[in-house]
């Protein structure tokens, strides 16, 4: 029985942080995932080990017990143990079971580690004779994936299809979504112990800046021009909403840079039924670069009254 180095499977060194250990299991158990490699068996193989090392190096207390004794396993042996008695002291000589995947890993079949797990961690029944593993429930992994929408799909709901695992998956949206979301379908992830226990997906939505809108919570910012004799004048003007088009008044002598709120043509406030933010129209009034002959002439007459 050849000693196996945990951390090597796991291309990892011996003195890796959980979160290192975590994201390269996440990364070789993705890889070589039996969905991914279908009839695959050296995939398969090094799925099982691959999860062999992440139940010991993710657990603190059998990751300890494994860095005491490490290669010196084999001296341990030689030295008369019995295989499933607890080779780590505490003299009871008891029964040590796998206690399921400490890492919420991407599933292992029972009876899927080696012999030397087995062993070192007591998987056997006391006396070497070939015990039932006793592996108790345990949560897959979650994934994470990531969603681009527009901010005219934020504000009306939208929907994906994405891949996962082989198959297609919608994904919907409510209106009102922002980024930084994070959407929850719960039994998407990896295998766990049972089709119960998989993992779970999160989806991060993230809105795509609009050209024209800036959103502020669920409060909405536009720049609009107006003609400077509109805004000299006063009048009416379409203004476009995400809702449509609205009449807005501007009123005789408008300043530039005014800012003008439209109550409740923001973004739906999510999930929250007929509530809506507001919308901010800031006026930008338009100087004319060029001026007719006669336009000239008014605006000296004009000068010269005021």
């Amino acid at each position: 029985m050849d000693y196996k180095d945990y951390y090597k499977i796991l291309g990892i060194d011996k003195k890796a942080s959980q979160a290192e250990i975590k994201k390269a299991y996440r990364a070789l158990a993705v890889k070589h995932h039996p969905d991914k490699n279908p009839g695959n068996k050296e995939s398969e193989e090094k799925f099982k080990l691959i999860n062999e090392a992440n139940e010991v190096v993710s657990d603190p207390e059998k990751r300890k017990k494994y860095d005491e004794l490490g290669e010196n396993w084999q001296q341990f042996e030689k030295a008369g143990h019995q295989p499933g008695g607890n080779p780590f002291g505490g003299g009871n000589g008891g029964q040590q079971y796998y206690s399921g995947n400490a890492g919420g890993g991407f599933g292992s079949k029972e009876g899927g580690f080696s012999d030397f797990f087995e062993q070192f961690f007591g998987g056997r029944k006391s006396g070497g004779s070939q015990g039932r593993q006793s592996a108790r429930a345990f949560k897959g992994s979650d994934y994470e994936t990531e969603m681009e929408i527009t901010l005219e799909e934020a504000y009306k709901g939208t929907s994906r299809i994405i891949q996962l695992e082989s198959k297609k998956l919608r994904i919907t949206t409510k209106p009102g979504s922002y980024t930084d979301q994070l959407l929850c379908i719960k039994g998407k992830g990896a295998e766990g112990s049972s089709e119960e226990h998989r993992g779970d997906l999160f989806v991060r939505i993230r809105v795509l800046p609009d050209s024209k809108i800036i959103r502020k919570g669920d409060d909405l910012y536009k720049d609009l021009e107006v003609s400077l004799y509109t805004a000299i004048l006063g009048g009416d003007i379409l203004v476009d909403t995400m809702a449509g088009q609205v009449k807005l008044k501007i009123v005789e002598g408008t300043q530039n840079n005014k800012t003008i709120r439209i109550k409740g043509k923001g973004m739906p406030v999510y999930e929250k039924a007929d509530a809506f933010g507001d919308m901010y129209i800031k006026l930008q009034i338009m100087i004319p670069d060029k001026l007719t002959e006669v336009q000239r002439e008014l605006f000296k007459k004009l000068q010269l009254t005021t």
